[in-house]
């Protein structure tokens, strides 16, 4: 008999409470740090809770967890004799990899740790399909393969819509964040495997929506299967329009709207939109 697989990720993987509960998911929790004080990730903080924070002005700082809070997951998940497979946030945003890595070899239990290279719903998309695969009998390997499709199927573009955020985690220098301010420049930042690049700008969100149509044409040929639209207190009417931009009034498409995790908003600030797609066929090298 094969052993069972538990599946572990970490809490800026944006999941449903229904999904967690449905496919039995452990989320282990990243931390922020607010005017001092630490917040753990959906325990001590909640994602309405930061959004509140950042419009106070109050910008969050964040820390990945403690390696013994990796060790004791997976010992506990393993005791039963089962595997621990854990898929998290990628290793361009995050040290959770790295510390997940090494926990995994001080561990008792039989532990796999795969890089996402993804966050937010991108990251669910993978998890979920994860899930799906221990019920179904798939091995750790059939699995890993998976993950890895469904990596290339998916896009990741984040709408940032105040650079305050990006300023203050010294991914944009204090002198170009005072500029941008001038003129209201939005910008565009892409999650690629390797990298996380700006990836256009413009001086306002007609910039956002002229993206999102470019998006859609580049899917005509490609149907985009599940759509997010992840955000940091984004007014509904905005997320609506780009909802309605990027699928066809056909479309079949799966489709959430949700809060980010206080991790992702850390970075993206107040009004952001993560427009996270997986579409029907690999995208293009180029847009990975």
């Amino acid at each position: 008999m094969t052993q069972p697989i538990k599946i572990v990720t970490d809490s800026s993987v944006q999941l449903t409470p229904e999904e967690i509960k449905e496919h039995n998911i452990t989320i282990i929790p990243l931390s922020v740090e607010v005017n001092g004080k630490n917040y753990i990730d959906g325990e001590t903080i909640t994602r309405k809770e930061l959004v509140d924070e950042l419009r106070k002005g109050n910008i969050p700082k964040t820390s990945q967890p403690a390696m013994g809070r990796f060790i004791e997951t997976f010992d506990q998940l393993g005791a039963d004799g089962s595997k621990v497979l854990a898929i998290l946030i990628s290793d361009v945003l995050s040290g959770t990899y790295e510390t997940a890595l090494t926990a995994a070899e001080m561990s008792e239990a039989d532990v796999t740790v795969i890089n996402s290279k993804s966050t937010d719903r991108g990251l669910a998309f993978q998890v979920l399909a994860a899930a799906k695969d221990t019920k179904a009998g798939k091995t750790i390997a059939e699995i890993k393969a998976h993950c890895e499709d469904i990596f290339a199927r998916t896009t990741i573009d984040v709408l940032v819509d105040n650079l305050d955020c990006l300023v203050a985690g010294g991914r944009v220098s204090r002198f170009a964040g005072a500029l941008t301010k001038l003129i209201n420049l939005k910008i565009i930042v892409r999650l690629r495997e390797h990298s996380l690049d700006v990836y256009a700008k413009g001086r306002s969100r007609k910039t956002f929506i002229k993206h999102c149509k470019e998006l859609a044409e580049r899917h005509q040929n490609n149907p985009i299967e599940a759509l997010s639209l992840s955000n940091v207190g984004t007014d509904p009417e905005f997320l609506e329009k780009i909802k309605d931009t990027l699928l066809p009034a056909d479309s079949q498409a799966t489709y959430i709207a949700r809060l980010t995790s206080p991790i992702i908003m850390t970075h993206t600030g107040l009004n952001a939109v993560g427009v996270i797609t997986l579409a029907e066929k690999p995208e293009p090298e180029e847009y990975r």
